[in-house]
This record gives C-alpha cells, sequence and structure tokens, in this order.
C-alpha cells in the first residue's frame, strides 16, 4: 500500500468527473423552460455543427471564451442578462449537481481510494463555473486531498506553473501524478511537465477511467 500512496490521480473537473453540457441539453432545456431541441451546439459530439466550438480548438478563442459566449447567448433565451459562467451552470444544473457526476467517475475514483492512489483535482474553473457551494454539494469531493483551481491561482493549464502547482501541494514528483483531462492542450501541457497523462475522450468516459486506473494496475468495476 505505501507505494501506491506515492502516486496519485489527478483528474480536470467538469468533462472528466461531470458530464458536459453538451451532453446535459436535455436537462438544460426543461431547467429552464426552454423548448426541447433548442440548443443546438454540440462541441466535441458534433464539431461541425459547432463552428464556435472548432475556434476554440483552433486556439483562436480560449475555452473561457466559448463558454462567455454561450452564457450570454443562453441568458438572452430566458430574457436575462448573464454574464457570470457560474450562472448557467448553476442555472442549468445546480439543483442536482450528483445527477451530472459521471457514473464512471464515481466507481473509478471510488476504486482508486479504496486501493490508497492519492486523489486531487487540477481545474481551470470549478468554482468560477459551477460557484463556490457546488464542491460543498457533492460529497465525491471529500475524497480528494486537494484541489487545484485557477480561479484562485489564476494560473491557468497549459501553463506549467499550473501542474508544478498540485505536484507541490501533492510533494509529489509529477511522474508520480498521471493527469487526466478531456482537452487535449491540457494534457500536451501536462505530458511537457513531466506527468504520465490520458486524453479523456467524452464520448468513451468508462474506457478512458480504464486507461487511467490501468496506471496504478488497477481495473474499472
Amino acid at each position: 500500500m505505501s507505494e501506491v500512496k506515492s502516486h496519485a490521480l489527478v483528474l480536470d473537473f467538469g468533462g472528466v468527473v461531470t458530464r458536459t453540457l453538451f451532453e446535459t441539453h436535455a436537462l438544460t432545456e426543461q431547467a429552464l423552460g426552454l423548448e426541447p431541441g433548442t440548443l443546438g451546439w454540440r462541441g466535441p459530439f458534433d464539431p461541425a455543427s459547432d463552428p464556435l466550438w472548432r475556434s476554440m480548438q483552433a486556439d483562436e478563442i480560449s475555452e473561457r471564451d466559448y463558454w462567455k459566449t454561450r452564457t450570454r447567448e443562453v441568458g438572452r433565451m430566458v430574457g436575462e442578462d448573464w454574464q457570470a459562467m457560474s450562472t448557467f451552470v448553476q442555472r442549468a444544473r445546480g439543483a442536482d449537481p450528483q445527477a451530472v457526476v459521471r457514473p464512471e467517475a464515481e466507481r473509478a475514483i471510488d476504486t482508486a481510494h479504496q486501493a490508497g492512489v492519492r486523489l486531487a483535482i487540477l481545474s481551470n474553473e470549478l468554482d468560477l463555473f459551477y460557484g463556490e457551494s457546488f464542491r460543498e454539494r457533492l460529497p465525491l469531493l471529500k475524497l480528494f486531498e486537494t484541489i487545484v483551481d485557477a480561479t484562485y491561482t489564476k494560473i491557468l493549464k497549459p501553463d506549467a506553473r499550473a501542474y508544478a502547482m498540485v505536484g507541490e501541494a501533492l510533494h509529489l514528483p509529477l511522474s508520480a501524478c498521471v493527469f487526466v483531462d478531456d482537452q487535449k492542450r491540457n494534457v500536451d501541457g501536462a505530458i511537457a511537465a513531466g506527468m504520465p497523462t490520458v486524453h479523456f475522450d467524452v464520448a468513451r468516459p468508462a474506457q478512458s477511467y480504464a486507461e487511467a486506473l490501468g496506471h496504478f494496475g488497477l481495473t474499472l468495476s
């Protein structure tokens, strides 16, 4: 067990631990009183239909810029002026945070925890997008030893300093921290920082979590 505890699983949050807003359009439309099918942008699930997503993937705009645009757009649909992404997320899914957690994430996190693998989150916008109270209402997050959130550090992935921060918080070399993220630029940044990585596929979450657990000799139950 002591050998396992010298390693950590470091997860991005949105898209990795929770289902993306692209996957929960039906829940969002219901929560906001919009007609089914109103939200047509599908991001990684249908890049051809989402020019704004393609711009983000081409590094023409940032991920935050993408969601700022979507936030204002959806706010206008309900006759409101939304400036903060947290408004969008909380109105769309804030009533029941547990409902948007990936079941594969719960199983993988529990498997890692039970095996003694240390857990951390490295996010660019956990509290910025979800609001400060979200993590208090999600029991799963209590299993994480540390959460490094650029909402407060202001150091965004793929900046090398972001990865260094999680290593410092865990008191582990980055080579002992397996990093999982759904954005390739962030995975590339982690590789450059010396971390083993998994590029999380939001369309195949079980496969991605199985790959992550495989780094520790574990299987997804």
